[in-house]
């Protein structure tokens, strides 16, 4: 799945652009280089899926402020911060602001590629838990209006009897509708209900 991932390297220094491409190339990630905190901005789709790679220290907009950009403008790609200027306080303000980790210059291979890892791992199963949530939004769209009324009444702990004297319907009918509603849901419990109606309502 890294084929569908991307390592977005954004650094002023084309030598070390050059050396994280070839070593990230060697290992089968897919990067893309940016010289400057600018031209990532522009270039910057929502679709884009992977980590985002940022140097603190550039010209123009440094490696903090891009990270900020990158969350108000809704990034969904973790950021690893490096530096080779490591201090404290920007080690705070990039974990203050969500990054998933900080490198001081000259990187540790390893620990390069296992926050990779790690920040691929994170979106994968962001990725996972996006569709999920999509395709319970389509099953609970096939309810009908009263199947989704005594879904609502199921949740919230009602039992037949007490469903069909608030819809005015039969014991029978409820059990009828419930069980065709849980059939186009593919739950096959009240648990399981539950759990998709909250991830529904994301």
């Amino acid at each position: 799945m890294n084929s569908q991932l991307t390592v977005f390297i954004v650094d002023d220094d084309p030598a070390v652009r050059d050396a994280l491409g070839l070593l990230l190339g060697v290992h089968d990630y897919r990067v893309a280089l940016f010289a400057d905190g600018e031209s990532f901005i522009n270039a910057f789709r929502p679709e884009w899926r992977g980590c985002a790679l940022l140097d603190i220290r550039m010209p123009g907009i440094d490696g903090l402020s891009l990270q900020k950009k990158l969350g108000e403008i809704g990034s969904q790609l973790p950021v690893i911060v490096m530096t080779g200027h490591g201090d404290v306080a920007s080690a705070r303000e990039a974990f203050r602001a969500l990054a998933l980790d900080f490198l001081e210059k000259p990187l540790d291979r390893e620990r390069l590629l296992a926050a990779i890892e790690e920040a691929f791992t994170r979106q994968r199963d962001s990725l996972q838990q996006a569709a999920e949530i999509r395709q319970n939004h389509q099953l609970l769209a096939r309810l009908t209006p009263r199947e989704a009324e005594i879904m609502a009444r199921v949740v919230a702990g009602r039992h037949n009897r007490e469903i069909a004297a608030e819809l005015g319907i039969s014991p029978r009918t409820v059990e009828v509708h419930k069980a065709r509603m849980m059939d186009k849901l593919g739950v096959g419990s009240v648990a399981e209900l539950v759990r998709l109606q909250l991830s529904g309502e994301r």
